[in-house]
């Protein structure tokens, strides 16, 4: 039941990430969370992202922005080593309400996608970006939406954003995942729940790909930042919850 839980929601998740530029892991880390706990979560779903990234790569190969990944990589690749290393032994609360604070502000920033740009992107800062949304990732398992207003203040097209995050993240894993498995965070029946939840958004991407050709570039951020806010939106009440009730005991 887990597998298949897993499997589906996988394709389900990734589907409408493809058409939302981004948003599947953190979709995933919940149900991830649940069945299997916040310990194994971030390393699964990694090792998720990685299996079915190469299939949202080579579809959008054409659109992907290799200046980016050039600019990108050095530095989040630093910062997935970093951040995989201090996984086992970091309490990620702190940076979780980070996060979800920074995504409800996009609707802010953007108007509900009637801005293309809140402020001006330049080439050279997707590095220092990329070291510390790496390194949050794999402490968090999941910040995908976090890089969004960074690519469309650089003037991406939907296309462009979803085949270069796609390239970085699948790049960044490959730091990643063996840093995991070397301090023990990934291991046993572990490797198997990746591999299914991989799978499941390689066919995701795919019927993700149809739906993202039937919208319009406006439409595109109107759904992208409306994903974003909700995932703040929903991270900050899980925050709420979880204190609150310590709070109470």
């Amino acid at each position: 039941m887990t597998y298949a839980l897993f499997f589906f929601t996988a394709m389900a998740a990734f589907a409408f990430s493809t058409m939302a530029g981004g948003g599947g892991a953190m979709i995933l880390l919940p149900v991830v969370n649940a069945a299997l706990g916040s310990e194994k979560a971030a390393p699964i779903i990694q090792l998720g992202n990685f299996l079915g990234r190469p299939t949202r790569i080579v579809l959008f190969w054409n659109n992907i922005n290799w200046n980016i990944v050039k600019s990108y990589l050095p530095l989040a690749a630093a910062g997935a080593f970093f951040g995989a290393w201090l996984f086992s032994n970091f309490k990620s609360d702190v940076l979780q309400l980070i996060i979800a604070l920074f995504l409800l502000s996009t609707a802010w920033q953007f108007k509900f996608g009637k801005e293309k740009r809140s402020f001006p992107m330049k080439l050279r800062w997707f590095g220092p970006i990329g070291f510390v949304v790496a390194f949050i990732s794999s402490l968090v398992g999941a910040t995908g939406p976090l890089l969004n207003p960074f690519y469309l203040n650089y003037g991406t097209s939907k296309e462009e954003l979803v085949a270069t995050k796609a390239a970085n993240s699948f790049f960044v894993a490959i730091v990643q995942l063996p840093t995991y498995a070397f301090f023990g965070s990934l291991e046993g029946s572990m490797w198997s729940f990746g591999l299914v939840i991989g799978v499941g958004a390689g066919l995701g991407n795919f019927i993700g790909k149809r739906w993202l050709k039937k919208i319009s570039d406006l439409r595109f951020r109107q759904i992208l930042v409306i994903t974003m806010v909700m995932i703040g939106a929903l991270w900050l009440v899980k925050l709420v919850h979880k204190y609150f009730f310590v709070v109470l005991e």
